[in-house]
């Protein structure tokens, strides 16, 4: 079923729509936001469908709050920054973006008070932005709420982008950031061809009582891996989940792969092969061990071709580095306008 926000006013049906069973608290909410936050009676200009399958009218898009941090970096790439008037904390890329956007907290533990009380007229967030609780609030408020797809390949990148053009309308300059990314990533494949034997690369998100999360498939890691032209040793399963010392020792990985972050938990070479399942890995006997910042790896948005890149230089240093087409042009200026 769509769900297509009809233009009436504020007073008209103002518990219409709303969840059944939603808390009290939340229903005062979602009630005051219909009635505050609703955008002036206009025609719509736009139906977008968004990742979910749903049909959103959208008529202004000059109030923007961006969750996700590849949704951030595709509207600062299509020149709509102006119009952002809230990011969440994913959202590293651009740097300017975090100080001049007012944040709303992490992707996955929003509160619709704080998304709510910037007075948007459009949401755009990206698949898995919860909780479930706060994202039906947003919904009830009769705020356009636009879910952006999460997949991890090329055409999810080109999808993502799509999505978000078609939510605040820059159609043209879609175009023209698809084709920075096709471009980028046919080069890639160009530097890749001279790889002679792919490296066995296990992604370690982060240990949990003294085992190791590790990446399997249909994960941001796993198509990064794929991207850089490496072998995802999991393919048992999808998602995260933790590592037995045998399975290990088992994956043989030629490679561990991390993401950079802060506050506590970071992995370090030492901090991971101080373990003994990862001291009996070849990883280990080459102290092969690589991190990278975790938006640029895994965001999965217009600088993924270029992360790629630098993953696959560092897993085949005798590749043949070579900047990207969009990286022998001058920035993403002609995208944005």
């Amino acid at each position: 079923m769509g769900r297509t926000f009809n233009h009436v006013k504020p007073s008209d049906f103002p518990l219409a729509g709303l969840p059944i069973g939603l808390p009290i608290g939340l229903l005062g909410l979602a009630v005051f936001a219909a009635a505050a936050v609703w955008p002036l009676p206009v025609r719509a200009d736009t139906v977008a469908q968004d990742g979910a399958g749903h049909k959103v009218s959208i008529s202004d898009t000059s109030r923007v709050v961006s969750i996700g941090g590849a949704v951030t970096e595709i509207l600062y790439a299509l020149g709509f920054d102006k119009s952002i008037v809230g990011i969440d904390s994913t959202s590293l890329y651009p740097p300017q973006a975090a100080k001049e956007k007012k944040n709303v907290g992490y992707m996955r533990q929003l509160s619709a008070e704080g998304v709510l009380g910037l007075r948007p007229s459009l949401i755009v967030a990206i698949a898995g932005s919860g909780p479930k609780e706060t994202m039906a609030v947003l919904e009830a408020a009769h705020v356009p709420l636009v879910v952006v797809p999460d997949s991890y390949s090329e055409a999810g990148i080109v999808e993502k982008i799509g999505v978000v053009a078609k939510a605040v309308g820059a159609g043209e300059r879609s175009r023209c950031l698809i084709d920075r990314v096709h471009s980028d990533l046919a080069a890639l494949k160009t530097i890749e061809a001279g790889i002679a034997r792919r490296k066995r690369v296990l992604f370690v998100l982060s240990f949990v009582n003294g085992r190791a999360m590790a990446a399997g498939r249909d994960t941001a890691a796993d198509g990064i891996i794929k991207l850089a032209g490496g072998i995802n040793v999991i393919d048992e399963y999808e998602g995260y989940k933790p590592l037995s010392d045998e399975a290990v020792i088992a994956a043989k990985p030629d490679v561990i792969l991390s993401m950079q972050r802060g506050g506590p938990g970071v992995l370090s070479a030492d901090a991971v092969f101080s373990h003994a399942a990862f001291s009996a890995t070849p990883a280990a006997a080459q102290r092969s061990f690589v991190s990278m910042e975790g938006l640029y790896l895994l965001g999965f948005g217009p600088r993924t071709a270029r992360a790629a890149r630098d993953l696959a230089l560092t897993l085949y240093p005798d590749l043949k580095a070579a900047p990207l087409p969009s990286e022998r042009e001058p920035g993403s200026a002609s995208c944005r306008q």
